[in-house]
């Protein structure tokens, strides 16, 4: 069950979707969930209904709302295209980390007033350029978010990046979980090493977890490196972290 939204932001309307069991009857726990670069798209659709199935309410935004409404990837086309991909990137560039700030403050809001989330915390996951949203959102807003996943993430503890979210790890109070590509040109050891070793000397409650053969992209139904063993390892991850954690 789903429906579309809108949600004042201070940058625009953000356009989003609001996914519940089919037999919800009550407020349910608020997950948020960001999109992969590719933006709203089926497979995402999908992965957003198998969590609220859990018995969760999902709040899934276009992080691109600020250029285009709705889907950014043509119908038959692929996130990867490279007649694609260069738009993407425009859009992804002005994502910076204040305008990210400014878009937590909208979703926060928005399940504050909406019948379908409960109140209390929340969880929130990203995948690949959103797993750092996902850590970002937990580390500026620690009084509200009890769990922070991401999956495939990409470039989260780049050395010579000030807004790398490695930064803010220092404030997160919720649990952090990271499923890791196996050999992701995206995320290298180094990286994974950097971030890690500051969610430990934060005293952050974290787990860092290799998919062991999965490539970048894992999760994704429509990408290429779409692996089904990883991306239901996935789902049993995320179902047990907000279990724990809401």
């Amino acid at each position: 069950m789903s429906r579309a939204i809108e949600i004042p932001a201070a940058d625009g309307t953000i356009d989003a979707h609001v996914f519940t069991p089919g037999n919800a009857d009550r407020p349910l726990p608020a997950v948020v969930l960001f999109t992969d670069i590719g933006g709203l798209r089926p497979c995402y659709h999908e992965k957003a209904q198998r969590i609220a199935d859990n018995g969760y309410a999902v709040l899934m935004p276009n992080v691109y709302y600020r250029d285009a409404n709705g889907p950014v990837v043509p119908e038959g086309k692929s996130f990867r295209d490279p007649d694609v991909r260069p738009t993407l990137l425009e859009y992804a560039g002005r994502l910076t980390p204040e305008a990210q700030s400014r878009d937590f403050a909208a979703l926060l809001g928005c399940i504050d007033n909406e019948a379908e989330f409960a109140d209390g915390k929340i969880g929130v996951v990203g995948y690949c350029m959103t797993g750092a949203f996902a850590l970002r959102m937990a580390a500026e807003h620690a009084d509200r978010v009890a769990a922070a996943a991401g999956f495939h993430s990409a470039r989260l503890a780049e050395a010579d990046d000030p807004n790398s979210p490695v930064h803010l790890v220092g404030t997160i109070e919720g649990r952090v979980y990271f499923g890791h590509a196996d050999k992701d040109e995206l995320l290298p050891p180094e990286q994974i090493a950097r971030m890690d070793e500051a969610l430990a000397a934060a005293g952050v409650h974290f787990t860092t977890e290799f998919y062991k053969g999965a490539a970048h992209g894992f999760t994704a139904k429509d990408a290429p490196s779409y692996d089904a063993a990883a991306d239901a390892l996935h789902h049993k991850r995320l179902s047990l972290l907000l279990e724990e954690t809401l």
